[in-house]
């Protein structure tokens, strides 16, 4: 038997979990599930490569693809779909590839996460290129399915990051970048949707946000360039429009009115006192930075 991930290792502190009380069991997870962030902060080197790698590929015209499979994969969908609405960024530009499908993101489906085969043409089939960027996620680093993904997109000329709580496996070794998040035996064994599963949310969000930042998606430390595509996200929208311009509710109402509830064309209308079409042009000239709008010349 080959040795196994360090995920699915015992874990030496509570042989007797079955016996505890609730709320030592309670502070036995909670207690185990802080070593994810501390797992996450030791990748942070890591992290910081993945971006700067990133970065300029998406800049020129790439698509973050994830792939994955059980919890990893579900994770990466999460990522992929929370963009869109945080960020307005395109769905087309984050596709995401789960092992079984849609329908396995609600119910499991045996065997597919064992088929490299069908990760592999998962990956083909959204025809990758040099300026795209791979998230392969997988606990344990030896998934089938993720690793065909990954030599799908590395024949493709793309850009490979492994989001994995295994440093010595394949997947590690096979990408680009290795994010490894070194979470080690999980408090129920084997559960890998545990610690190892909660680092790969952190390192996800990270990655991606700190990605959106980057891309000028986000105006200070204010939330921009979202899509108001309900009456939460409206009401979201007027209070950074306000925060970021100073102006008045009625005036803030009336700038996202005029350009579809958009808070950065808005804020560019407010500070530059221009019309929407003129906000436009300046975030486009400035690649979409609102300081940069504001500071052109029109």
């Amino acid at each position: 038997m080959s040795t196994p991930s360090p995920t699915e290792a015992p874990h030496p502190g509570h042989p007797q979990l079955d016996r505890y009380d609730s709320a030592t069991l309670i502070a036995a997870f909670v207690e185990d599930q802080r070593l994810a962030a501390e797992a996450v902060r030791a990748a942070a080197p890591a992290l910081t490569a993945a971006l700067d790698a990133a970065h300029p590929r998406i800049v020129a015209g790439g698509r973050l693809i994830y792939a994955g499979a059980g919890t990893s994969g579900r994770l990466g969908v999460l990522d992929a779909v929370e963009l869109n609405p945080t960020f307005s960024w395109p769905r087309e530009r984050a596709p995401a590839l789960l092992a079984g499908g849609e329908g396995a993101m609600f119910a499991a489906i045996e065997g597919t996460e064992d088929n490299a085969a069908l990760g592999r043409a998962d990956m083909a089939a959204l025809e990758p290129q040099a300026h795209d960027v791979a998230l392969l996620v997988a606990a344990s680093g030896t998934t089938p399915y993720t690793l065909g993904a990954l030599a799908a997109a590395r024949a493709a000329g793309a850009l490979t990051i492994a989001i994995t709580n295994n440093p010595a496996g394949p997947l590690a070794a096979g990408c680009d970048i290795a994010v490894v998040l070194d979470t080690g035996p999980e408090v129920i064994t084997g559960s890998t949707r545990l610690k190892a599963g909660t680092a790969q949310k952190i390192a996800l969000n990270t990655f991606s946000s700190a990605l959106m930042v980057r891309l000028h998606k986000v105006h200070g430390n204010l939330m921009v360039d979202l899509r108001a595509g309900n009456a939460k996200l409206v009401r979201r929208a007027l209070r950074l429009t306000m925060l970021a311009s100073g102006a008045s509710e009625e005036a803030a109402r009336a700038a996202l009115a005029a350009c579809g509830q958009r808070p950065k064309v808005a804020i560019v209308m407010l500070l530059a006192q221009v019309d929407t079409a003129s906000a436009e042009h300046r975030l486009q000239a400035s690649g979409g930075e609102v300081a940069g709008a504001l500071r052109r010349v029109s």
